[in-house]
């Protein structure tokens, strides 16, 4: 099993950019049933990333969790199955 969860992130109020606590994380796009494919991102040393499906510009803040976001509605929890 993995040792941690990966991050998932989302963009459905169509912020400008969004702040995240993750360097690796998912991004879905919108809330489902309007996502887009669940792209893993990593923004390796660097300090942003646009995904290349919704052009959601991802910042790296180094004080939020790895699973926070700013906005706060940005952040997406999957439902158990």
């Amino acid at each position: 099993m993995a040792d941690h969860v990966v991050p998932h992130f989302q963009n459905s109020s169509g912020h400008d950019s969004v702040a995240i606590g993750a360097r690796e994380f998912m991004c879905i796009g919108a809330n489902p049933p309007f996502d887009h494919p669940h792209v893993f991102l990593d923004m390796g040393s660097e300090n942003e990333v646009v995904c290349p499906y919704c052009s959601t510009l991802y910042k790296f803040d180094k004080t939020l969790q790895a699973t926070e976001s700013s906005p706060s509605d940005c952040t997406w929890t999957p439902v158990a199955a």
